[in-house]
C-alpha cells in the first residue's frame, strides 16, 4: 500500500506513464516513485486498443520528434521484447498507391523513410506487389521492410512488473479527483486517499488535458477522442493478407486511412475509421457522456477543426455506419474481400489534441509547469516508441523540475 511522501507521482498507466516510470526506476533508483491508475489493470485504453503494429517511422516528417523517436524507439522495442520473450514479428509491410495521383505522396513517403535512416525501403510495380501480397492490387507501392508487431497489452504488463521489481508503487482502480500546490509539495486527492509528493508527471492520455485543469494550469488545447472502428477477416479468409497492407495517406491528417493489419496471434484486422466519439472512453457507437460532448462543443478549437475537416469527417461517419461503404474502402487494396469475409472487431480511442485554431497537433506536446510535467499529445508512434519516449521525458522532466 502507498504511504508516506514521494518524489515523483505519476497519472496514468497507459504504455507512456508506464514506460516514464521503468526509465525513473533506472535513472533514479532511490527516488519514491508513486504511478496512480484509474482502471483496474494498466494499460487498459489506448495502450491496450491499438493495432499492435512496431512502425518503421516512414511517414514522419524529418527533423521531428515523432521521427527521431519512432526509429529509435522500434529498435528499442524489438529488443526489449526479446530480451523479454514478448511475442513479435519483423513482417513488413507495403503502402499501395491506387491511383496515378497518388504517385507523389509515396515518394514523397520514400524520401522521409531515407531521410529518417530507413533501409531497404524499395518501390515497386504490380507484378512485384502480386508476390508479396498476392491479393493485394495497386499501380505501384512502397515496401517497407522493418515493420512489425507485437502485443503491446503484454509489453504493458512487464514494463509494470519491471517497475514494481524496481521499488516503485502502482496503485490501480486509484481515479485522480483534485490536485493542490502547497509550498514545495504537491497533494493528489484519489478516491482512496491523498498522496503528496515534490513533482508530478501528467500521462493520463484521453484526460491528460483534464488533469492539466484540476492542476490549475491551461493546457494549450483540448483532447478530442475519436473511435477507430475495425471489422476482422474470418478466420478461412485470413489468408487474404499475408502482413500488413496499407494505402498512401492523406497528409493533411493525422490518420492512415483503413488497412489491412495482421495480428500477432494470427488473425486479420481491417480498418480503423476515424470517427468523433461522444464519450472521452467511446468504444461503442451509443457510448455518450454529456460532460464530454459538451466539452468539446463549447471549445472555438473543435469548431474550427470541424469547418476545415467536415467533408472527410461525414465520409468517416457514413463509413462507420455503412459496412457496404467500409468494403469499398478496403477493395481498393484488396479487391477480394466481400463483406461475409468481415465480422465487427473491436475498436479504440485516440486522444487527439486540438488547439484553439483548430490544428489537430501531429506532434508530441509536452508542457512544463511548476513542479510539474504535462505530456498532453503522444500520437502513434507512442506504443512503438515509448521506451525512448519514456526517457525522453525523463530527461526533460530532470531539467525542467531539477532532480538532482
Amino acid at each position: 500500500m502507498a504511504d508516506g511522501r514521494y518524489d515523483v507521482i505519476l497519472v496514468g498507466g497507459g504504455i507512456v506513464g508506464l514506460a516514464v516510470a521503468l526509465e525513473i526506476t533506472r535513472q533514479f533508483p532511490r527516488f519514491r516513485l508513486l504511478l496512480l491508475e484509474k482502471e483496474e489493470r494498466v494499460g487498459r485504453h489506448q495502450s491496450g486498443h491499438n493495432s499492435g503494429v512496431i512502425h518503421s517511422g516512414v511517414y514522419y516528417k524529418p527533423g521531428s520528434l515523432k521521427a527521431k523517436l519512432c526509429v529509435t524507439g522500434a529498435a528499442a522495442m524489438v529488443e526489449f521484447c526479446r530480451e523479454h520473450g514478448i511475442a513479435h514479428q519483423i513482417c513488413g509491410k507495403v503502402i499501395v498507391a491506387t491511383r496515378e495521383e497518388e504517385f507523389p505522396r509515396l515518394e514523397e513517403l520514400r524520401r522521409r523513410g531515407e531521410a529518417n535512416g530507413l533501409t531497404g525501403l524499395r518501390s515497386i510495380g504490380p507484378e512485384e506487389l502480386r508476390q508479396i501480397e498476392p491479393h493485394a492490387s495497386g499501380l505501384r507501392a512502397l515496401v517497407v521492410p522493418s515493420t512489425g508487431i507485437t502485443d503491446y497489452a503484454a509489453v504493458c504488463d512487464k514494463y509494470a512488473e519491471l517497475i514494481a521489481a524496481r521499488g516503485g508503487c502502482l496503485l490501480t482502480s486509484t481515479e485522480v479527483t483534485g490536485i493542490r500546490r502547497q509550498g514545495g509539495e504537491i497533494t493528489v486527492g484519489t478516491r482512496r486517499g491523498a498522496f503528496s509528493g515534490k513533482s508530478l508527471i501528467n500521462c493520463a492520455g484521453l484526460f491528460s488535458d483534464r488533469i492539466s485543469h484540476m492542476a490549475g494550469d491551461n493546457p494549450p488545447g483540448m483532447i478530442v477522442p475519436f473511435r477507430g472502428e475495425y471489422y476482422d477477416l474470418i478466420p478461412g479468409r485470413s489468408s487474404l493478407v499475408r502482413s500488413l497492407i496499407y494505402p498512401v495517406p492523406d497528409p493533411r491528417f493525422p490518420f492512415l486511412g483503413v488497412h489491412f493489419t495482421r495480428r500477432i496471434s494470427g488473425s486479420v484486422d481491417a480498418g480503423p475509421n476515424a470517427v468523433l466519439a461522444f464519450r472521452r472512453e467511446g468504444y461503442r457507437r451509443t457510448d455518450f457522456n454529456m460532460r464530454d460532448l459538451g466539452s468539446y462543443l463549447a471549445f472555438p478549437g473543435f469548431w474550427r477543426m470541424a469547418a476545415k475537416n467536415w467533408r472527410s469527417g461525414s465520409g468517416e461517419f457514413y463509413r462507420s455506419f455503412s459496412k457496404a461503404a467500409f468494403v469499398r474502402a478496403l477493395q481498393r487494396l484488396v479487391p477480394e474481400v466481400r463483406a461475409e469475409d468481415l465480422v465487427p472487431g473491436g475498436s479504440g480511442v485516440r486522444a487527439q489534441a486540438v488547439t484553439r485554431e483548430g490544428t489537430l497537433v501531429d506532434d508530441f506536446q509536452f508542457v512544463p509547469s511548476e513542479r510539474m510535467l504535462h505530456v498532453l499529445n503522444v500520437p502513434s508512434p507512442a506504443a512503438t516508441a515509448s521506451l525512448v519516449i519514456g526517457r525522453t521525458i525523463v530527461s526533460t522532466a530532470a531539467e525542467g523540475l531539477r532532480w538532482q
